[in-house]
C-alpha cells in the first residue's frame, strides 16, 4: 500500500476522502476542529508539491437528499483559514459546475464538494457513482480512516478506478499506532473498556484477552457483568441477554492470568438527570430506584494506580455519563492517570468516539501519545476485522 510520501503531486489533481462530519451549532459553526486539523498535513503535503486538492466528505446523515443544515458550506470559512487559502465550493459532487471547476484547478488551489450522502449512492457504494466522482481527479487518497471500515462510494469503490492512489497522513498515524498498541505492546499492558453496552465492545474484549496484563471495566456495560454475578443493580443498565457472557468472559479472563477489574463502587442516582438525588453505593447493593451512572471514588483510585503504572494504555469508552458534569468525574481521573502514565514514558492510545471526546472536552487531547479519529474503525481494525477503505488502497 502505496503512502502520499511516495507521491509527486506536481501538476496532479488529487481527490481526498476526507473526514470532515463535524459538530456544527445552531448558527451553523464547526464547534470541534479535530477532523479539519487531523487533514491539513495530507492537503499542505499536496499544494506544497504543486499540486492541487479535490475534497470530498459526508456530513451528518442526510434522509432524502440536501438538506441546507448538512451542506459542508458551512465549513468553508473554518476550512479556508486552516488552509490559508481560499477554499472554492464546488456544490453539487457530481453536478456540472463541480466537475468544470476540478478540471480548471490549478496547483495550489483547493475545491471542496458537497456532502456525498445526498446520494444514497455513496452508502450503497454504487459503482458508476463511484466512477463519477473519480472524474474530478488524476490521483486517489483516503485519509478518512474514520470511515475506512465502511465500503462506500468514496471510501472503497472509487479506488478500482485510479492508476494511482494512496493512504494520507491520518490513515497511516491511525493503522501505525493501533499496530503499535497490537503488537509491540510494552507491558504491563492495560485496556480501559468503557461506554453503555458490553454488545459493542465484545470482539475486541476477546481479541485483547490475549494482549493485555489488565482490562479495567467501566461505564454502563459494567452493571451487566455484576448483575451476571447475581449484585443487586437497582435501576441501571443492564443487557439482559448477555448475562451469560459476561460470566464467561470474567472465565476467560482468569484462565488467561489477565486481571479484570470491575469498579467497586458508583455514584448512584434517582433519575438520569445532572440534577437528581445522588449517592455513592457497593456495587453489589444498589437500593431498588436508583442507578449508576459513574464509577464511585473507590473505584476511580483503583483505576488510576493501575493505569499509572502501565507502559501501554488502550481507553475505548467513558467511565461514566461525562457529559452531564455531576457524573464526569471517573472519567476524569481515568484521563488525568492516562496522561499521568504516557508522561511518565508510557504509550497511550485513545479509541475514538465518546472516549476521544472526552479526552478532547477535558483538554487532554495534546498530552496523551495518540487519539484516533475514528471510533467504529479503530474497534474493527483492532478486533482483526478487514477494513474496506484500507484494503481498497493495496495494489
Amino acid at each position: 500500500m502505496k503512502n502520499i510520501d511516495q507521491i509527486d503531486f506536481n501538476g496532479k489533481r488529487a481527490l481526498i476522502r476526507v473526514d470532515f462530519n463535524v459538530p456544527l451549532n445552531d448558527a451553523f459553526k464547526v464547534t470541534d476542529e479535530t477532523r479539519i486539523n487531523a487533514a491539513l498535513p495530507t492537503i499542505k503535503k499536496i499544494l506544497g508539491d504543486g499540486g492541487s486538492c479535490i475534497l470530498m466528505s459526508h456530513l451528518g446523515r442526510p434522509k432524502n437528499g440536501p438538506e441546507e443544515k448538512f451542506s459542508l458550506k458551512h465549513i468553508l470559512s473554518t476550512l479556508s483559514d486552516k488552509i490559508g487559502t481560499n477554499v472554492k465550493f464546488g456544490g453539487d459532487c457530481v453536478g456540472e459546475e463541480a466537475f468544470s471547476m476540478s478540471a480548471a484547478l490549478k496547483g495550489g488551489e483547493v475545491l471542496l464538494l458537497d456532502n456525498l450522502r445526498f446520494y444514497k449512492e455513496e452508502t450503497k457504494g454504487d459503482e458508476a457513482f463511484s466512477e463519477k466522482l473519480s472524474k474530478h481527479g488524476d490521483i486517489y487518497i483516503n485519509d478518512a480512516f474514520g470511515t475506512a471500515h465502511r465500503a462506500h462510494a468514496s471510501t472503497t469503490v472509487v479506488a478500482q478506478f485510479f492508476k494511482e492512489k494512496a493512504c494520507g497522513y491520518v490513515m497511516m498515524a491511525e493503522l501505525a499506532n493501533a499496530q503499535k498498541v497490537l503488537e509491540n505492546a510494552q507491558r504491563p499492558f492495560t485496556a480501559i473498556m468503557g461506554g453503555a453496552k458490553i454488545s459493542d465492545k465484545i470482539l475486541i474484549i476477546e481479541q485483547l484477552m490475549d494482549k493485555v496484563d489488565n482490562l479495567l471495566i467501566g461505564g454502563g456495560m459494567s452493571y451487566t457483568f455484576f448483575k451476571a454475578m447475581g449484585w443487586q443493580i437497582g435501576n441501571s443498565l443492564v443487557e439482559e441477554d448477555k448475562l451469560d457472557l459476561a460470566k464467561s468472559l470474567i472465565k476467560k479472563a482468569k484462565e488467561k492470568g489477565v486481571s479484570l477489574e470491575l469498579p467497586k463502587d458508583s455514584v448512584i442516582a434517582d433519575a438520569f438527570a445532572n440534577d437528581a438525588n445522588t449517592d455513592i453505593a457497593d456495587n453489589f447493593a444498589i437500593k431498588d430506584g436508583w442507578m449508576g451512572l459513574d464509577i464511585g471514588p473507590e473505584a476511580s483510585q483503583v483505576f488510576a494506580n493501575i493505569i499509572k503504572s502501565s507502559k501501554t494504555v488502550l481507553w475505548n469508552g467513558p467511565m461514566g455519563v461525562f457529559e452531564m458534569s455531576n457524573f464526569s468525574k471517573g472519567t476524569n481521573t481515568v484521563a488525568n492517570a492516562v496522561v499521568e502514565a504516557t508522561e511518565a514514558g508510557g504509550f497511550s492510545l485513545i479509541g475514538g468516539g465518546d472516549s476521544a471526546a472526552a479526552v478532547n472536552t477535558l483538554g487532554y487531547g495534546e498530552r496523551v501519545s495518540y487519539v484516533s479519529t475514528g471510533g467504529g474503525a479503530l474497534l474493527e481494525y483492532m478486533e482483526g476485522k478487514t477494513l474496506p477503505g484500507v484494503a481498497a488502497l493495496e495494489d
